[in-house]
């Protein structure tokens, strides 16, 4: 029997790496880096699985929402920017023999027909304990329940089925 699928949210500021720009990429996919949150680096780490889905959420923009669906498709290894002096992530504490910081590979999956916004999220009661409804704009990637997937994906115009 396949594992189970998990789903997350992770933020990205559009200026800097809109869903659009997922799309665009080589294969539709990249490289999930420059986390710098411990939490969020062990959910990088440990949690995150090929095959897992994604909602991609534009935050620091107005309104911030959901844009889009993406796949886990390369689970947590060492994030390449911590060691990388030219890079805006380099750390110069972390160690290439014990890496601090992790990454994961996100191809697009899906675009939403229909951007559902923070105010959207808040609005519907099946979505009141929704950690970006409860945490606000904190973690950068955060675990989601099947049944706020589905929630979201509805109200982005897509059917849940047509991603599995």
């Amino acid at each position: 029997m396949p594992p189970k699928r998990s789903y997350w949210l992770v933020k990205s500021e559009p200026d800097e790496f809109s869903y659009a720009d997922l799309v665009a990429a080589r294969g539709s996919t990249t490289l999930w880096d420059g986390v710098r949150n411990y939490q969020a680096r062990n959910t990088l780490r440990d949690d995150m699985k090929r095959g897992d889905l994604v909602l991609y959420y534009h935050s620091n923009t107005k309104p911030p929402g959901v844009a889009g669906v993406a796949e886990v498709v390369r689970e947590g290894y060492p994030d390449p920017t911590q060691f990388d002096p030219k890079d805006s992530h380099f750390d110069a504490g972390s160690d290439e023999a014990d890496p601090r910081w992790f990454a994961v590979d996100l191809k697009a999956r899906a675009e939403l027909d229909a951007y559902v916004s923070i105010s959207d999220l808040k609005a519907n009661p099946n979505l009141s304990e929704m950690a970006v409804v409860q945490r606000g704009q904190r973690l950068s990637v955060q675990p989601v329940t099947a049944s706020e997937f589905r929630e979201v994906v509805k109200m982005g115009g897509l059917k849940a089925a047509d991603l599995r």
